[in-house]
């Protein structure tokens, strides 16, 4: 049998060393020796003696604050010995590396999989939220490991040497140390009085030292962050 669908680009990719590494730029592989968390639902393959575990957001703590906050990551622990393949709606995988002192505030709805070494918390956004319809509240990392995130479209990383300014709907992570806040970028006048609107009413402000990884697609605007979906700002309201 021949196609190009055979080439080498396309056979599975190997690896003597267990832990996360891309299959191409729109799946995750984990060579699992052990255990790791992934997003609920984001399976598409495995090979080996795998088992999957439902964990709600992470714990009973993070349950509640889940309910309270409309905000978190539906998990599932995956555990075994064999290959584990993970994608999300064809979005574009990338891998970052936390390292110790490190910490990683990221949008709920990016997070793919991660080390069961790293920590995470779910904190309210200081000084964004509140205006904004990607919510009050982001998902923290923290610890050594790797984490997989997901973007629609290749991302660019912006380096925060002065003062940025991003939609709130396009920011994916950042620097956990940025200091957060927003930022009226719509000047009201009379046309914004008729109706006439740019689409831009506000944007997050982040000031400090670190990075701000922007994706080349808006999250569909939901109205109150405690009814969002995952495809409207930060994830919302998906316990399994």
């Amino acid at each position: 049998m021949r196609s190009e669908l055979f080439s080498s680009e396309n056979l599975e990719k190997e690896s003597a060393q267990p832990g996360m590494r891309l299959q191409n730029s729109k799946m995750l592989k984990i060579e699992l020796n052990g255990e790791a968390m992934a997003r609920v639902g984001s399976m598409v393959a495995y090979q080996g003696n795998v088992q999957f575990q439902a964990l709600g957001s992470g714990g009973l703590g993070k349950f509640l604050k889940q309910k309270l906050t409309g905000e978190g990551v539906p998990l599932m622990k995956v555990s075994g010995q064999g290959d584990v393949f993970l994608a999300e709606l064809a979005k574009d995988v990338h891998i970052i590396d936390l390292e110790p002192g490190d910490a990683l505030s990221i949008n709920g709805s990016s997070v793919l999989a991660f080390d069961s070494s790293l920590q995470y918390d779910i904190r309210m956004v200081g000084g964004a939220g509140m205006a904004s319809s990607s919510g009050l509240f982001n998902c923290v990392f923290s610890g050594h490991g790797r984490i997989a995130i997901t973007t629609k479209g290749t991302p660019v990383v912006l380096n925060v040497d002065a003062p940025t300014y991003v939609d709130p709907q396009a920011a994916v992570c950042w620097s956990a140390n940025l200091q957060t806040g927003y930022h009226r970028a719509e000047q009201m006048g009379l046309g914004t009085l008729l109706g006439r609107r740019t689409g831009e009413s506000f944007t997050m402000s982040f000031a400090g030292q670190g990075f701000v990884v922007v994706q080349p697609s808006e999250e569909p605007p939901v109205m109150g962050s405690g009814q969002q979906q995952q495809e409207g700002g930060l994830l919302g309201g998906l316990l399994s």
